[in-house]
């Protein structure tokens, strides 16, 4: 007879239960990355000059910032060159006690960004600038085809994440996935790894122009895009 009755109370456990799980509303997340091979580099070119004369110090900077775009429309044609911050700017000597600052030089720059997607000849590009320019920065990504294909990537893989977890979910509560339906879905928090990127120290132009440097090594490095899914799912 107990046995009977804890059968019962059983039976009666698991049916409360059923209905339960039968009526529920599940919230789930999931994380979808995925990384693609950096195709496109994006390289910051200074030169500076600093001297008595203002005249002077701007002619140097101007040359060499002209010798610098055609060396590397020679290394790399397809490039695409665009000048930034010039920048001119008087120079004192160091404060003295009881004695007015007195101006003793002007410093006159101008920076040069590469945008690039020959990482082949990167390193012979660069090396050919550096005659008259020194390397400031130095970053690589993503062209906007890439970025583009990766978001598409990214998506599908988030949402197959969630399709897998909760295929699972409802496989630990019984159910089949004919049972649950999709409320909502929001693609949340996308994340951007950011892509490898080199400081280097400003240099000033190089003292002898016709002086040949030797070519930088580089590593273009992944980029990765990682997007939260969070869905609200229905059971029957």
């Amino acid at each position: 007879m107990k046995q009977w009755i804890a059968v019962s109370l059983l039976v009666a456990c698991a049916s409360a239960q059923a209905q339960q799980i039968g009526g529920a509303l599940l919230t789930l997340s999931a994380t979808g990355e995925v990384k693609a091979v950096n195709d496109q580099a994006h390289a910051m070119l200074t030169v500076e000059e600093q001297h008595a004369d203002l005249a002077q110090a701007s002619s140097a900077v101007n040359q060499k910032m002209k010798l610098a775009q055609e060396a590397v429309k020679r290394a790399d044609p397809g490039a695409q060159l665009q000048t930034r911050g010039y920048y001119t700017y008087p120079v004192y000597a160091p404060d003295q006690p009881n004695r007015k600052r007195q101006q003793t030089a002007w410093r006159v720059g101008q920076t040069l960004e590469i945008i690039t997607g020959n990482l082949s000849a990167l390193p012979q590009t660069v090396a050919a600038a550096q005659r008259f320019a020194g390397l400031s920065h130095l970053y690589f990504g993503l062209s906007d085809a890439a970025a583009r294909k990766l978001d598409e990537e990214r998506i599908a893989n988030t949402y197959r994440q969630l399709q897998q977890r909760l295929t699972a979910t409802l496989k630990a509560m019984g159910k089949k996935l004919e049972d649950a339906t999709i409320e909502t879905i929001d693609l949340d928090n996308p994340q951007i790894v950011a892509p490898q990127a080199f400081s280097v120290a400003q240099a000033k132009s190089a003292r002898n122009a016709e002086m040949d440097v030797a070519e930088p090594v580089f590593e273009a490095g992944e980029t990765t895009l990682s997007m939260n899914a969070v869905a609200r799912v229905r059971v029957k």
